[in-house]
């Protein structure tokens, strides 16, 4: 299989370089110069622009920031359908919105073409393990043709259901890590001002009936303030989506708003 993967940020690189590592023939693309570099020098090919790359790969996988990114790449006039082929899967990994995702898939099939949403969890650091989790909305047949890339940086993959839902799943995902970032946050305030150490703490709520993945993170030595403005977006997009199902998420939007100032960084602050 010949994967092109485009978006090469904090989580795309590491990604990307399992795909080559584990022997896939794979094309990078991204606008900056450095990390393509960086694939190349891993036995990449490098690709000139989202098209170029479509016309290559059989399984295109995208990790760019937000709904209009992902639109470019994909339907923009350089974009990847503009020279894809049929039968090509596009993986989507971005966390964008349910409707943008249906709405590329509707484009997408009458170029034969299969789309996955494929939203992933795990940070780089996740990805420099390969133990992401991956939440894939779409076709079985594709998911089972686009397993094996997906495995070489995943220590689960789920199959959540019809293009859409992977999607709706890791927003509803990031609707709870980003309310047990905020309870460790308070815990860890009560600590500090009570003269606790924040090591011990961390010890105690890992054996204790609080642990989290993010209360692990938050009490340790790995703060995750670099993440702000993407769950900022994330609660955004979760928000909205409630809304739109009559739903209020009294403590996403609570908890939106604390992490602005929760997560701000040190230069921020000043």
């Amino acid at each position: 299989m010949k994967v092109g993967f485009i978006g090469l940020g904090e989580q795309g690189e590491p990604l990307a370089i399992n795909v080559v590592r584990a022997g896939f023939d794979l094309m990078a693309y991204d606008l900056r110069r450095e990390p393509v570099e960086r694939l190349a020098s891993e036995g990449a090919r490098v690709s000139h622009s989202a098209r170029e790359l479509g016309a290559y790969a059989d399984l295109v996988e995208i990790v760019v920031v937000n709904d209009e990114q992902v639109e470019a790449v994909v339907l923009g006039e350089d974009g990847v359908l503009q020279a894809v082929r049929s039968g090509t899967v596009i993986a989507i990994h971005s966390t964008i919105r349910p409707a943008t995702v249906k709405r590329i898939g509707e484009i997408a099939s009458r170029k034969g073409v299969e789309l996955l949403d494929a939203p992933v969890s795990g940070g780089r650091q996740g990805a420099e393990r390969r133990a992401m989790c991956y939440m894939v909305g779409g076709a079985s047949d594709a998911l089972t043709r686009c397993r094996g890339v997906f495995a070489t940086s995943a220590s689960t993959i789920v199959h959540m259901g019809v293009l859409g839902s992977g999607m709706a799943a890791k927003l509803a995902h990031q609707v709870i890590l980003c309310l047990n970032l905020l309870a460790a946050h308070e815990g860890a305030e009560l600590a500090r001002c009570l003269g606790l150490d924040q090591n011990a703490l961390g010890e105690a709520v890992h054996a204790g009936a609080a642990q989290s993945r993010i209360a692990d993170r938050w009490l340790g030595s790995r703060p995750v303030v670099q993440a702000g403005a993407l769950f900022d977006k994330d609660l955004a997009l979760a928000l909205e989506l409630a809304d739109e199902q009559g739903l209020e998420l009294k403590g996403a939007a609570f908890v939106r708003e604390r992490l602005r100032e929760i997560l701000k960084t040190p230069a921020e602050r000043r």
